[in-house]
């Protein structure tokens, strides 16, 4: 008699299931008849996201800026004389 761990097979994560690839179609689905039947309503909504892309750009492409003191210069740079 096999031990009972190797009888069965190792469990899968969920986005390899059966469950997942229904998920996703059923929302490709749902996400195609929005966009064909709310075509119009998303067209106009367009150039609110164009500037709304723009604040969220600069807090999340910023993120590094005002965080160079002068210890952090000098060890990105050991070579250069003071």
């Amino acid at each position: 008699m096999k031990p009972d761990h190797e009888t069965h097979e190792p469990p899968t994560g969920f986005w390899r299931s059966r469950y997942a690839v229904g998920l996703m179609v059923i929302g490709a689905v749902a996400g195609y008849f929005l966009l064909t039947e709310h075509t119009a309503h998303v067209l106009g909504v367009l150039p609110y996201l164009l500037l709304l892309a723009c604040p969220l750009m600069h807090l999340f492409m910023h993120h590094g800026h005002g965080k160079n003191d002068r210890r952090g210069i000098d060890r990105e740079s050991p070579h250069e004389p003071r």
